[in-house]
């Protein structure tokens, strides 16, 4: 990982923890990220959105979602939808949450938000993490160079995989992707 351009700013919740399985996570109180499933008129989910990450991020040149570091005490779905809103542009109110999926290590949490779009918006880089930011169709996700946990994850997220989704995925309270305070 090469260091970040110059003029980003440190966040709360920003730094590595060594985590007891032997890896290290980006995310000082946990981490999440939202992932967006467009749906066409008869409800078949088509595109998701995804971010391809700029080089100097940790797997930088990948396909993920877009997301990052909580900060102190912030919930999961919040800190989610803040980061989209940060690295993608998506708009508070674009979204509804309707699950989170979470992946549980000993010393740190990832959060994905799952979320479908209501209100179309552009989406597109709005910060200097991101190459690009695209509606990637549900059928081409598997065959992109994916950030290797998103790639783990991905048969478990997949809005197209038929069944019960296993590995953690709670339902939330729908949102309509309002952050309190925001």
């Amino acid at each position: 990982m090469t260091p970040a351009p110059p003029g980003h700013v440190p966040s709360p919740g920003d730094g590595w923890v060594q985590c007891g399985c032997g890896e290290r996570h980006w995310g000082l109180f946990g981490a999440a990220g939202l992932l967006v499933t467009r749906r066409d008129d008869e409800g078949r989910a088509t595109h998701v959105l995804l971010q391809h990450r700029a080089p100097w991020s940790h797997h930088g040149g990948t396909w993920g979602i877009p997301g990052g570091a909580r900060r102190p005490d912030e919930p999961a779905t919040h800190a989610a939808l803040r980061e989209a809103a940060e690295e993608a542009g998506v708009p508070a109110g674009a979204v509804e949450t309707v699950h989170e999926h979470v992946l549980t290590h000993p010393d740190w949490t990832y959060t994905t938000v799952l979320a479908e779009l209501v209100v179309p918006f552009d989406a597109r880089p709005t910060d200097d993490e991101s190459l690009a930011i695209a509606w990637v169709p549900v059928a081409d996700v598997a065959a992109l160079p994916l950030l290797p946990a998103f790639a783990t994850a991905w048969p478990d997220l997949d809005p197209t995989a038929p069944g019960p989704r296993p590995g953690g995925q709670v339902p939330v309270r729908r949102s309509s992707g309002r952050r309190p305070g925001g």
